[in-house]
């Protein structure tokens, strides 16, 4: 049994970074999840597994919160509770992988969809909610009404899923700095490209099909960041994979003061936001948060990391 500063070397060994985490992750999730990805190293549960575990408390979690009137309202907390339970499992296969060294490309991929498979069940939930149980302040507007949630709820989705994905990468990239390629789940349209050559639809179609998923999925963040992109071909064509010191430190200094809206964009905001609207009656608020201030917060993310990396190319 490891004695307590053993077991507090691991705990920060299990986290990405100091630069990348939010303050109720490091309060709440990161400690629970620690515990938990004790526990799984212990009886030998890997992390793709956790990560599936994850997937079902969340999307049983999302279902719950239909219930939108008595006597069956009471759900609405136990979803509450799955979904923070489901979020500690997500914390925990990240932190599990980290502290048995078990990365894989389809571990990342999967934990991104379960994040997505949580709210797609949380977004039908809430549609269905409105349409059956009405609201407290819109009444049975929705009800009359059908297209109008089913456009909220579309929009709000497409925005998640851009939200998350440029968060994502932001924040990958910034650990590529910090800790170089063995510390960043960093990829390139270029190099997946590469990769998806030597596997074939014939001898291996699940696995080709995941990395032409990813591959669009990476091409996608990429398109949204075309000043990155050119930073990052000029710092290959530069110095190759052996970035100097200094221009981390420069591109650390820049990048970190923008790390705090990746963390808003991830889970804690979006999800605090989603249990006040449901608590309150009023789900369809949570489909204009996405909407309106978290695609502002995403728009601010982009065009400041954008003039960064246009910086650091001058310099």
């Amino acid at each position: 049994m490891p004695n307590f500063k053993e077991l507090k070397e691991m705990y920060k060994s299990s986290l990405k970074s100091m630069d990348t985490e939010e303050t109720i992750d490091l309060m709440f999730y990161r400690p629970i999840g620690f515990a938990w990805a004790l526990l799984f190293a212990k009886i030998g549960v890997s992390p793709n597994v956790v990560t599936i575990l994850s997937i079902i408390l969340g999307v049983t979690g999302g279902v719950l919160l239909y219930f939108g009137a008595p006597p069956l309202i009471w759900l609405n907390y136990v979803g509450i509770f799955l979904i923070i339970w489901a979020n500690s499992y997500d914390s925990a296969d990240g932190q599990l992988a980290r502290m048995t060294k078990q990365y894989s490309r389809i571990g990342r991929i999967l934990d991104g969809v379960s994040g997505d498979l949580w709210f797609i069940a949380i977004y039908f939930a809430l549609v269905f909610r409105e349409l059956h149980f009405g609201d407290a302040l819109a009444g049975n507007y929705f009800q009359e009404h059908h297209w109008a949630i089913w456009v909220l709820a579309i929009v709000a989705g497409i925005s998640h899923a851009k939200q998350a994905a440029m968060a994502d990468y932001y924040r990958q990239f910034h650990l590529y700095f910090l800790k170089g390629k063995e510390g960043s789940e960093l990829d390139s349209t270029t190099q997946l490209d590469a990769e998806m050559k030597k596997v074939t639809w014939k001898e291996a179609p699940l696995k080709r099909l995941t990395m032409v998923i990813y591959r669009n999925y990476t091409a996608n963040q990429e398109v949204m960041t075309p000043k990155m992109q050119a930073l990052r071909a000029n710092i290959k064509e530069r110095f190759g994979e052996e970035i100097p010191q200094d221009f981390r430190d420069a591109f650390r200094a820049k990048s970190k003061p923008l790390m705090k809206y990746t963390n808003m964009l991830s889970f804690n905001t979006r999800i605090i936001a989603m249990f006040i609207a449901v608590i309150i009656k009023m789900p369809w608020l949570y489909f204009v948060f996405e909407i309106v201030v978290l695609n502002a917060m995403m728009v601010y993310m982009i065009l400041s990391h954008e003039h960064r990396c246009s910086s650091l190319i001058k310099k």
